[in-house]
């Protein structure tokens, strides 16, 4: 299926614990397919919050540090911490006049957090990915 060679890149079977006759947990290579339903929905959900954060960035309302937040799945509290900022300033930053003023230590720190240049944390894409 596109979705779990898009998820699970690795090329390994995925397992999963069913019941077997005995009523005991087993590990089996088959799944349902409401997993590939939920699955399939987490994804389209995730992938609208990104898209979500890129149109506010082009629109001028959220700096590209959000976009970048979305896309590793990070919420503020999770990237203050990894980059080692305080979580109001986190939140400070995420306007784009404030974002636009930082220093490049603290883009810095931004970038190694969410595992980007510097100079990709400032943009976004034009379009969809």
């Amino acid at each position: 299926m596109e979705l779990e060679k898009e998820i699970f890149k690795d090329g390994m079977p995925k397992g999963y614990y069913t019941q077997n006759d005995n009523r005991k947990y087993v590990l089996d290579t088959n799944h349902c397919w409401s997993e590939e339903v939920c699955v399939a929905a987490i994804v389209s959900e995730v992938r609208a919050n990104i898209e979500n954060a890129r149109k506010e960035v082009i629109a001028g309302l959220k700096s590209p540090l959000c976009y970048h937040m979305a896309v590793r799945q990070m919420d503020v509290k999770f990237l203050a911490r990894a980059a080692g900022i305080a979580v109001f300033r986190v939140k400070r930053h995420m306007r784009p006049e404030i974002f636009a003023k930082l220093k490049s230590s603290v883009l810095d720190r931004y970038a190694v957090a969410l595992a980007v240049t510097p100079e990709e944390l400032k943009t976004v894409p034009d379009s969809e990915a």
